[in-house]
């Protein structure tokens, strides 16, 4: 079953080179993560980046730290601390942000001083890192640019939930895009609203009324004037990840739909999986699957167009896990 919402065929992904197998760290090794190398390069079209190596940093180099304010650090090299490369990876992250309008997200490699998203340390005189951690000096440029991409580090992308999070942010902002280029209208504006109804449930219901309102009171405003906010509240939304309970919730509101079309015993079984997916005994595929058989049986316009059925391909297999 899928939505009426566009999306493009292979997103695009900034990623870190090294997590592609790229020999660019200090050392002159990688870090290559095998689910972005093997697993999501058949869905994304990866586009590797590596900042330290761009600016001009050799391979291998001394490496370098972040030290001083955590607020605002500067990046230093450890070995010869005269070395300070702060404004060219600060340079190259406005650079590139300029450069790549297309990505639909960035996977960035882990605690690097210049790629690192969080808990960066940053060291202080004596050699200690400070109690608050930083960001990478490029990140934190790149980011600061396009403050509504779907942003994510390697190593959290291993924990399942976040993983699906993540992508379910990447295919919204994909679809957006496709949106913004067929050209913002009142009715494509809302049509795409109406399409992610139980996705933004799942995720921040109370955001999903806030949204509505927003658009409610659009008036004879151009909604190409309030698309950016709209937008950006619906990436804040998503960003949230969604719990068992809000997903029993939608998935609830769902088989609503069919309450006139199955018999007593189909709808027991549906509430049966219903509930063991909120009790932590099958994942969430299982209920999901469920309903879509139903629904395919039995058709609804209305939940058709339901981003919230299948949110990123089924053959990554993201709700196996959550």
């Amino acid at each position: 079953m899928a939505s009426t919402v566009p999306a493009r065929h292979k997103p695009k992904i900034a990623i870190s080179a090294c997590l592609l197998g790229a020999e660019v760290r200090f050392n002159g090794g990688h870090k290559e993560s095998r689910l972005c190398s093997q697993t999501l390069n058949q869905h994304f079209e990866f586009v590797p980046l590596c900042p330290e190596v761009a600016i001009g940093l050799g391979i291998p180099r001394q490496p370098v730290r972040l030290v001083g304010n955590p607020a605002q650090p500067q990046a230093v090299g450890t070995v010869d601390s005269t070395l300070n490369v702060t404004r060219p990876l600060h340079d190259y992250g406005v650079e590139m942000a300029a450069a790549h309008t297309d990505i639909c997200g960035y996977i960035f490699m882990q605690k690097s001083p210049s790629c690192g998203l969080e808990r960066v340390k940053v060291y202080q005189d004596g050699g200690r890192p400070a109690e608050l951690s930083g960001r990478g000096i490029y990140a934190q440029a790149f980011c600061d640019a396009h403050p509504d991409l779907p942003v994510e580090e390697d190593g959290r992308l291993n924990d399942p939930v976040l993983r699906e999070n993540f992508m379910t942010r990447v295919y919204a902002y994909s679809a957006w895009q496709a949106l913004l280029e067929q050209g913002i209208t009142r009715r494509s504006l809302t049509e795409f609203h109406a399409c992610y109804k139980y996705q933004l449930m799942a995720h921040h219901p109370v955001q999903y009324k806030i949204l509505g309102n927003l658009l409610g009171s659009l008036g004879k405003q151009d909604p190409r004037d309030i698309a950016p906010q709209y937008f950006s509240e619906l990436m804040k939304a998503l960003k949230k990840c969604a719990t068992r309970r809000t997903h029993t919730n939608v998935l609830q509101h769902i088989s609503g739909y069919l309450k006139q079309s199955i018999s007593p015993e189909d709808k027991q079984e549906v509430q049966q999986l219903i509930g063991q997916y909120l009790h932590g005994i099958v994942p969430l595929v299982v209920p999901l699957t469920l309903l879509k058989h139903h629904f395919r049986l039995h058709p609804n316009p209305y939940i058709s167009r339901q981003v919230y059925l299948q949110p990123h391909p089924e053959d990554l297999s993201l709700r196996n896990a959550i």
